[in-house]
């Protein structure tokens, strides 16, 4: 019971953090990519990958809050969904550029995020391994 109360409050929390940031304008910007729920997704793919690293890594935390961050905060912070429907939203309007650009820098660009993230975790792990070999 104690872990869905967890996965409860992170998904709580991350559906109002990804909420707030839907709402972000950005000046200048003239719409033709989703910018708002690609930068959610790509900072989601960094999050994942690196707290799910440095929890089985470095840090010692109880499954429990650790799914409450990962299912809950993340999942409920990114949003593939929303992907989609903007993606299918393109291919209705025929625009079938956009779609592969959305696609492609959403895929890319979150599997290079999650790529740095373990990347990030790992290297601290080696900081925190050679601080204890001092």
């Amino acid at each position: 019971m104690r872990k869905y109360i967890f996965i409860s409050c992170g998904a709580f929390l991350g559906a109002i953090l990804r909420y707030l940031i839907e709402q972000v304008d950005v000046p200048n910007y003239l719409a033709y990519i989703p910018l708002n729920t690609l930068v959610i997704n790509i900072s989601g793919s960094f999050l994942l990958a690196f707290i799910a690293t440095i929890c089985l890594k470095v840090w010692t935390i109880d499954s429990d809050i650790r799914l409450g961050i990962t299912a809950g905060l993340i999942g409920a912070y990114t949003t593939f969904s929303t992907f989609c429907k903007e993606t299918g939203l393109f291919l209705l309007n025929h625009d079938y550029y956009l779609a592969g650009v959305y696609i492609f820098l959403s895929v890319f660009l979150g599997l290079g995020t999650a790529f740095l993230g373990v990347a990030a975790a790992r290297k601290i792990e080696r900081l925190l391994e050679h601080r204890k070999l001092k």
